[in-house]
């Protein structure tokens, strides 16, 4: 059930959930809907075929890996009920033998998020921190692998989103993967929360010389705070894989906040609606909206550029996307 993937310097192994490589399709009408001159490329990872993860599967192949290696039984982890990787997690616990429990800042609510009832399907146990800071998860995480790790159920802590170096270590694979894809140098934008995907790409793009040039979409967190975040996690991704460490320069965020954290913006749902009726392709309103509604202001004066290559990598969200049409 674990491979070690065929890369040189690369001794980790990984858990095969996704049907990889993600297939990279051409985008002109969204390109021209967007007002971007040169080619643009979608980076499919919501067709990554495990479950409804989306780029959640990466990560995941790396981090039940590493549970089966620490001879864990539990794998323990959190966030809000809206996150996509705590679903993603919990259909990955469930494949791979092992039990899920999902530490959720607040409290229960009357009306079930579709992340949080996908969770539940999947065999999850829910916890409650009763903090609605999302931040009461982290320390509630620690504990919770603690007491059922002192019970006899050893547990394997995973930070929100994922976001550990050897998290990461999936989307070094997934620059290798674009790149081969790829006839030439890019422009790379992708929306960014925990920080793990873009760690692992921009690791990823210096082991390649740097001619994929990594940009993130700041969702969630003031891109300074996420700039440090990625830089820390990209390094540590680097060590593992025995690459280059990425430099401060390395990592560039751009803000797609809008009004906050799990809301969606006008620009992206202005985008969302656009990627949909030009390429048929479905986007949440709080993640990879953001990030595409963005990429006019990330390309800039580049936009114009003919010979420019743009991927956007759209990083799934399905039932996100189903919440944001029930909400309307």
């Amino acid at each position: 059930m674990a491979v070690t993937p065929d890369h040189p310097g690369m001794t980790l192994p990984r858990a095969e959930l996704g049907v990889l490589p993600t297939p990279l399709h051409a985008a002109p009408q969204l390109a021209e809907a967007l007002g971007v001159r040169g080619r643009l490329l979608l980076k499919r990872d919501d067709l990554s075929g495990f479950a409804v993860a989306g780029n959640k599967t990466r990560p995941l192949e790396m981090l039940i890996a590493g549970a089966w290696a620490s001879g864990a039984r539990v794998l323990v982890t959190g966030g809000t009920p809206g996150s996509n990787f705590c679903q993603a997690a919990a259909a990955a616990a469930a494949w791979a033998g092992l039990r899920c429990v999902l530490v959720y800042a607040g409290s229960p609510s009357p009306v079930r998020h579709p992340n949080e009832a996908a969770a539940i399907h999947w065999g999850a146990r829910i916890r409650w921190t009763h903090d609605p800071d999302r931040a009461s998860v982290d320390a509630a995480i620690e504990k919770t692998a603690a007491e059922l790790t002192e019970e006899g159920q050893t547990a394997f802590p995973v930070p929100r989103g994922g976001a550990t170096p050897l998290g990461a270590t999936g989307f070094h694979l997934a620059a290798l993967e674009l790149d081969a894809q790829l006839d030439g140098p890019a422009t790379v934008v992708v929306g960014t929360g925990s920080g793990g995907t873009l760690a692992g790409l921009v690791s990823g793009a210096v082991a390649l010389g740097r001619r994929l040039r990594m940009r993130g979409a700041s969702v969630s967190r003031p891109p300074e705070e996420t700039a440090r975040r990625v830089l820390e996690l990209s390094r540590g991704c680097a060590r593992l894989m025995g690459t280059e460490p990425p430099r401060e320069a390395d990592v560039v965020l751009d803000d797609a906040r809008g009004p906050g954290h799990g809301r969606p913006s006008e620009e992206g749902e202005r985008a969302a609606r656009l990627a949909l009726r030009a390429s048929g392709v479905v986007l949440d309103p709080v993640y990879s909206a953001k990030a595409l509604g963005a990429l006019a202001r990330i390309l800039g004066d580049r936009r114009a550029d003919p010979d420019l290559t743009t991927v956007f990598w759209h990083t799934g969200g399905l039932l996100d996307a189903v919440a944001g049409w029930e909400s309307r």
